[in-house]
């Protein structure tokens, strides 16, 4: 039972190393001059507009950057993740 909470705790000791070794990276998409930032914990940074842009245009390239910023994010994840390690024992 002892060597149960053993591991638990050791895993979620390599999870909050994990997740702040992930909020220091940070990922920037930039799409029709509207930039979008994030960190590796999916949290919006910075988000800069294009007043240049109607309100439509403004609204379908901040989706789209936040789109591809989140995709960006996760696969940089992923790679950090696996370079740590990963989870053992929950595959």
């Amino acid at each position: 039972m002892f060597n149960k909470l053993k591991q638990f705790k050791d895993l979620r000791d390599k999870a909050k190393t994990m997740q702040s070794a992930l909020a220091g990276e940070t990922i920037s998409q930039e799409k029709n001059g509207i930039k979008v930032s994030l960190n590796g914990n999916l949290e919006i940074i910075e988000i800069k507009l294009n007043s240049d842009l109607n309100k439509n245009e403004q609204e379908n390239s901040l989706k789209s950057c936040l789109n591809e910023a989140i995709k960006k994010t996760q696969k940089v994840m992923a790679k950090k993740m696996q370079d740590m390690g990963g989870f053992p024992g929950l595959s």
